[in-house]
């Protein structure tokens, strides 16, 4: 072949590419118009005044339905779930949320030319910031305490899913009045089956707090095994209570622990069922959700629990009872990240 039959190739080869770039370019530039536009029969969204603290009953969450304000803090009544939602004036994104008594914690990442960096940053009553603190990886869970003293967070710093075995967490908390930030739970003294125990491959996740404003519980991964521990905020030290116990959440009496427990002969990456344990007789009642549950539930009274799974927007909010009782039941479209204010 002559060098101009070459050259002739190579530039044939060289548009067509570029014919195929410019066509990705032009997909994704629809999808994205697509995104802002609001789906037909999607939630109805308008934009409002959004606080933590009102007369009013109600449940805040991160919006995920298509649309100018997906990501966007939203409310709606806990009663009446499929009314119109309101968004935040300001247009305030989280990945990850929380709040309780006036106070938020709000995980938010930064867009920036090259890639995204994260923070984590505490809300006042009317959604404004009042500190931010860096966050070393993807976030994955956000907690406050009843009293709206202390936040915790958790990100990935290392793998993006609790379902395999390659992944690395971060967990911190702070003091929201003085400002005292622990980066990390991996500081504290662990004590596992009455004796200190040290290991390389210790992990932290998903934090829920007691009312005292000292104590919370977490989940402690080591060795291939995750076990539910009571941490103390004075004496920096967290002890094994039970094992197979990952995403604690604290019913709001303080008597049980909601959690999603691996189930052996489940998909490796599906493998977890809601339990709830009675923490003075340590008895795990399996609740009727029979989905894998890859989340924190929320206590949304003292008998039901609210959770997210995949959904048509990416996710829903669901409702089940917290006995053992009852059938799941889809509380909201398109949201996840609830907190009941």
């Amino acid at each position: 072949m002559t060098t101009r039959g070459k050259f002739t190739i190579l530039l044939a080869a060289v548009l067509a590419l570029a014919a195929v770039a410019t066509a990705a370019v032009l997909h994704a530039s629809a999808r994205a118009d697509h995104r802002d536009q609001a789906a037909p029969g999607g939630p109805r969204v308008t934009t409002g005044r959004v606080q933590l603290t009102s007369g009013v009953r109600h449940l805040i969450f991160r919006n995920m339905a298509w649309g100018p304000h997906r990501d966007e803090l939203a409310t709606t009544s806990p009663t009446a779930p499929s009314a119109t939602r309101t968004t935040t004036s300001t247009g305030l994104k989280c990945l990850r949320f929380y709040a309780s008594s006036g106070t938020g914690i709000c995980l938010q990442a930064v867009h920036g030319a090259l890639s995204d960096t994260y923070r984590a940053t505490v809300l006042d009553a009317s959604l404004h910031a009042k500190a931010r603190y860096p966050v070393p990886g993807i976030p994955s869970r956000a907690r406050v305490s009843p009293s709206g003293r202390y936040a915790a967070w958790t990100a990935f710093v290392g793998g993006d899913s609790y379902a395999g075995t390659n992944f690395s967490t971060r967990t911190a908390i702070v003091d929201t009045r003085t400002g005292t930030l622990t980066p990390t739970l991996e500081s504290y003294r662990i004590v596992k089956d009455g004796r200190r125990y040290r290991a390389a491959d210790v992990n932290f996740w998903g934090v829920t707090f007691r009312s005292d404003d000292r104590h919370f519980y977490a989940t402690l991964a080591t060795g291939g095994r995750t076990y539910l521990v009571r941490g103390d905020l004075r004496t920096q030290t967290v002890t094994t209570l039970h094992a197979n116990v990952e995403c604690p959440s604290l019913s709001p009496d303080g008597t049980r622990i909601a959690y999603k427990k691996r189930v052996p002969g489940l998909p490796a990456d599906a493998p977890w069922r809601l339990y709830v344990l009675d923490l003075a007789t340590m008895r795990e009642t399996p609740l009727t959700e029979t989905r894998s549950v890859d989340d924190q539930a929320v206590w949304s009274d003292a008998r039901h629990l609210t959770y997210a799974l995949p959904g048509d927007y990416g996710a829903d909010l669901y409702t089940v009872p917290a006995d053992g009782t009852g059938t799941p039941r889809r509380l909201l479209t398109a949201a996840v990240s609830p907190a009941y204010l």
